[in-house]
């Protein structure tokens, strides 16, 4: 059961890995830093896109409109990181 806890954590570190990589690249597509017209950066917007984007509507659907804000991310960072530490502080009743 301990390999099964460290699987479900490294899933949820490389989802994390993920998510920070997506708000790092909008952050700098946002300030004209990455170009995206530029096949490569294309490429990997639209890979995060499709990964995150059924994860971020659903957070998004009961989540109130802010305006430009979109708290999705944020939303979706702090579940990640939830689940992590309700794994770590259970890992008792896993083994």
């Amino acid at each position: 059961m301990q390999s099964l806890l460290q699987i479900l954590l490294l899933i949820l570190d490389v989802a994390w890995f993920i998510m920070i990589a997506h708000i790092i690249m909008s952050w700098l597509i946002s300030f004209s830093v990455l170009n995206l017209h530029q096949p490569f950066v294309r490429q990997v917007w639209d890979g995060l896109n499709r990964l995150l984007e059924p994860v971020y509507g659903r957070i998004r659907s009961f989540l109130p409109q802010t305006g430009g804000l979109d708290l999705a991310p944020l939303v979706a960072l702090i579940g990640v990181y939830a689940l992590r530490i309700i794994l770590i502080n259970n890992a008792g009743a896993f083994i």
